[in-house]
């Protein structure tokens, strides 16, 4: 017996593992994994007893180890020797497993929801019991209010939970109840993005802040309007953070390269001025538009100036264009190409438009040129 699995994306292309929340199944994953398939293979799986999975896959006294186990199982099954991993609640509790002691296998982590520990033994050994005697109707019941914010729900989720296996529920539970992952959390160095939803009752932020203080290098996204399922009520959000995560670009890299074309003392500026309502606008520009785009390796910096010069005057953003006229020198454009450029804007975004920028040009070449020398 193994757990079901589904596969997308090509076949020779770097593997990437989902895993589900506790009384979740593959579906969990089903408005994020398509688009993620385009750059990774795609492996979605269930939790025993959970969707497809077989539920003698585990018993009483289950651990996290058991299932992170499992996972390689796997793995291996798919020839996978490394692979990434990211997963919600239980599922990113089983990453952390991997990634604190199998760290040879796992080339990056994203924890979802989730964190070190689940709030002690006690909630989750009496819920196990509960699950054990009564069933799931009475979680079944309540699971919107946990899952979701108000007024949101993905009916096919909570119909993953009524047709949960009780006893591999239960099980799962008893590895929730044994899991306590802080003293570890040093020892992981795989490179990992931790998402909390704002409005998550299960694994409220507190627990992704306690997982980004102890993992070395680890980054924090938390996104508004995010309850514990957030792939399900946020997935353009949790795509976004993961395409990065899984590229490799990072605010760091992408505020390098800032600094590399718009120069240090603008980039100083901007970061002095930043306050809690720009921060994540700010992270977001040096993620998303010098981590990814300007660090594409498909057109040159001179290219990307150009573009962007003409972009500039054709939207009439003067302050912009002044920037970014420095930015083409430092990139290697002389005056001539840069002047050349907006004459041919004067063809297509309009010669008024062409007039504006050649003044801001103008300006902006001059106050560059060093004073002449005194005789």
């Amino acid at each position: 017996m193994s757990l079901y699995h589904r596969a997308e994306g090509p076949a020779d292309a770097p593997v990437l593992i989902l895993g589900p929340s506790l009384g979740t199944s593959t579906a969990l994953w089903d408005a994020v994994a398509p688009e993620l398939s385009l750059t990774h293979r795609v492996v979605r799986f269930d939790l025993p007893g959970h969707g497809r999975s077989p539920a003698g896959l585990i018993g009483t006294g289950a651990t996290v180890a058991d299932l992170a186990g499992l996972v390689l199982d796997l793995a291996d099954a798919l020839g996978a020797e490394r692979f990434s991993y990211a997963g919600v609640s239980l599922g990113g509790a089983i990453g952390l497993h991997l990634a604190a002691f199998r760290s040879e296998r796992i080339e990056r982590l994203a924890v979802v929801c989730s964190s070190a520990h689940f709030g002690g033994s006690e909630p989750w050994t009496r819920r196990a019991e509960t699950v054990r005697r009564e069933g799931l109707a009475s979680l079944v019941a309540t699971a919107e209010a946990r899952w979701f914010t108000p007024g949101f729900t993905v009916p096919r989720l909570v119909e993953d939970l009524r047709t949960a296996d009780p006893d591999a529920y239960a099980a799962c539970c008893d590895a929730l109840a044994a899991y306590d992952l802080r003293e570890r959390l040093r020892d992981i160095t795989t490179p990992t993005l931790l998402i909390a939803g704002r409005e998550d009752p299960a694994t409220p932020p507190a627990h992704l802040r306690e997982l980004a203080d102890g993992i070395p290098g680890a980054t924090l996204t938390e996104l508004p309007d995010a309850s514990h399922l957030a792939p399900a009520e946020r997935p353009e959000a949790v795509l976004t953070a993961l395409r990065t995560h899984l590229s490799g670009t990072s605010a760091r890299s992408g505020m390098k390269v800032r600094r590399e074309v718009l120069g240090d003392a603008h980039v100083d500026r901007t970061q002095a001025g930043q306050t809690p309502f720009t921060a994540r606008f700010q992270d977001f520009i040096s993620r998303y538009a010098w981590g990814e785009i300007w660090t594409d390796p498909t057109l040159s910096r001179r290219e990307r100036s150009l573009i962007t010069l003409t972009a500039l005057v054709a939207h009439g953003h003067h302050d912009e264009l002044a920037l970014h006229i420095r930015a083409a020198r430092r990139n290697g454009l002389t005056p001539e190409e840069i002047a050349a450029a907006l004459l041919q804007t004067a063809v297509y975004c309009g010669v008024p438009a062409a007039n504006a920028a050649f003044t801001v040009a103008q300006r902006t070449l001059t106050e560059e040129e060093p004073p002449n020398p005194t005789p």
